[in-house]
């Protein structure tokens, strides 16, 4: 009778406990984080239940990653994109929910609106440029992209200072009517830029015919050389996956209305500045991005990080801002568009930060600690600013 060593079982048992390290993770601390809930204990409740939400959210960009190989770019970002945003709409919305109108749960939100796309430019950029450039003197990417992208941003941010300055004149009082305008731009502006990305100028959005030749032949020579995928997600069809995902996003979901509760009275009890607790949530949401960046980056596959920071970035704004806002509506909340100088100004650095780093079409180590510089900058001011 055939059985396998002692040695190689215990190995196979911890390659599976690694491979599914995310998902062991968010069960135990998901119900640690009910439990200490239920107990009061606010802390660790916060604490496990961020955990659990990272760890649920690193599952969910796994599996859009393997939804987005079968893909082609630009529809191999959009899936890993779409599913950090989600993520980042249910945190932003259960803080709402939980702020009932307060200006401190309110500022909160809206922090966490601008250190997302920061977090992507900047972190996510920063970080994978670095690791990459370490490993490769320049690595090249399509200079349309960064291009077309920091143009978006920029139209973007610039329609969201529109509310952000009438709130400093005589017309404050109309405030949310001009929130509910300029949203709605950035949903036809946003229609209009999917068409563009997916239809009439997805070039726009890929890597080089050389990039692309030397992505094959690393593939396939990696497929001649490597054992049989024994990932479960690998082997699933793509509807599953997607049911997977949505069931995770539930998930998540359930945790972040915790999150929420806990989260606001500790910010409140700690004096815990809007900006960074704002922060925070960009973070949580941000991470398995900045994973699946880091990992591109290192495959020499920049142009994929160029897609993911600066595509997440354009529907954090986009979608993020329009869907918040319909939410809150449906909900008797009016959330306005008044971001202060520092969130806008910030923004607008960071932007044309990303601009000068990328518009070449190159990038190299000393370009991605320029951002991660920018972002400590930030980060300090927002830990203070209130």
């Amino acid at each position: 009778m055939d059985s396998q060593p002692p040695s190689r079982t215990s190995s196979t048992f911890l390659h599976s406990i690694v491979e599914y390290l995310d998902i062991i993770l968010g069960f135990i601390f998901s119900i640690l984080a009910i439990y200490f809930h239920g107990i009061g204990y606010r802390d660790l409740s916060v604490i496990s239940t961020a955990i659990a939400i990272g760890a649920f959210s690193m599952t969910v960009a796994e599996i859009a990653d393997i939804l987005a190989e079968r893909f082609e770019e630009p529809y191999a970002s959009f899936v890993l994109t779409f599913s950090a945003v989600v993520v980042e709409i249910v945190l932003l919305f259960m803080i709402i929910m939980h702020a009932t109108g307060a200006e401190q749960g309110m500022d909160t939100v809206k922090g966490g609106i601008i250190s997302a796309v920061i977090v992507d430019l900047n972190v996510l950029l920063g970080i994978a440029v670095f690791i990459g450039g370490l490993k490769f003197k320049e690595q090249e990417h399509n200079e349309d992209t960064s291009s077309t992208y920091t143009t978006i941003l920029l139209v973007a941010t610039s329609a969201l200072l529109v509310p952000s300055i009438l709130n400093y004149t005589e017309n404050a009082q109309k405030l949310f009517q001009a929130s509910v305008v300029i949203a709605t731009i950035l949903m036809i502006f946003y229609i209009f830029i999917f068409i563009f990305q997916t239809r009439t100028h997805n070039d726009f959005f890929k890597a080089s015919a050389k990039q692309r030749m030397f992505k094959l032949k690393k593939k396939h020579h990696e497929h001649e050389h490597q054992e049989e995928e024994d990932y479960i997600f690998d082997k699933l069809p793509n509807w599953v996956n997607l049911l997977v995902i949505f069931v995770l996003i539930f998930a998540i979901g359930f945790l972040a209305e915790i999150f929420a509760k806990d989260g606001m009275v500790l910010a409140k009890n700690y004096g815990v500045s809007a900006g960074l607790a704002g922060l925070i949530i960009a973070i949580i949401a941000v991470s398995p991005e900045i994973m699946t960046a880091i990992k591109a980056a290192k495959e020499d596959e920049i142009q994929r990080v160029v897609n993911i920071a600066m595509g997440a970035s354009t529907v954090s704004i986009m979608l993020t801002v329009p869907m918040l806002m319909l939410l809150s509506y449906f909900n008797g909340i009016n959330l306005t568009l008044d971001f202060n100088a520092f969130q806008v100004g910030a923004l607008l650095l960071t932007i044309i930060l990303a601009w000068k780093t990328t518009d070449n079409g190159e990038t190299n180590y000393f370009e991605g600690i320029s951002h991660l510089m920018f972002f400590a900058a930030y980060a300090t001011i927002a830990t203070l600013y209130n």
